[in-house]
């Protein structure tokens, strides 16, 4: 059974944060799976992530519907799709979570931005929805410099 850890970001924008992320999962042997809300943000990202980390940091991934999205190891969509079958979800501009997915995976990420007063609340609904679903779940903020954990919800 997975948890949930909730990504509190403060210092560092969406688009340095997340492909950090990402590669932590990548180094866990974990295919991702990285879930926002419309086809245009996921596009954008498609670009963004070919431009990080150079040979070293390179994160091969591919957008849902297209031809080999099953193979991929990082898989970019905007609907409730697992097309690659990712063992690891990351939630991005308030995607939803279901809790069956927390359940069924061994990590999901969600990652909201702390200067927007609508992604906290969001926030808050999701991490309220899926603990009250028997979910795991951490909330980790980096408003020191550094990650630390905040709260923990644990399954009994």
């Amino acid at each position: 059974m997975g948890a949930a850890y909730f990504y509190h970001l403060t210092r560092q924008p969406m688009d340095v944060t997340l492909p950090i992320l990402i590669g932590k999962a990548r180094e866990a042997g974990w295919r991702v799976l990285v879930r926002g809300r419309s086809p245009e943000r996921m596009d954008w990202w498609d670009q963004k992530l070919w431009q990080v980390g150079g040979d070293e940091g390179f994160l091969p991934h591919g957008l849902a519907g297209s031809a080999h999205a099953a193979e991929q190891p990082i898989l970019l969509c905007h609907d409730m799709t697992n097309a690659n079958g990712a063992a690891c979800l990351m939630t991005i501009d308030g995607a939803d979570v279901q809790p069956d997915e927390v359940i069924q995976s061994e990590r999901v990420c969600i990652l909201f931005d702390g200067h927007d007063m609508d992604a906290v609340a969001q926030a808050r609904v999701q991490w309220k929805t899926l603990t009250d679903a028997g979910c795991a779940a951490q909330y980790w903020s980096e408003e020191t410099g550094n990650w630390q954990k905040k709260a923990e919800k644990t399954v009994d």
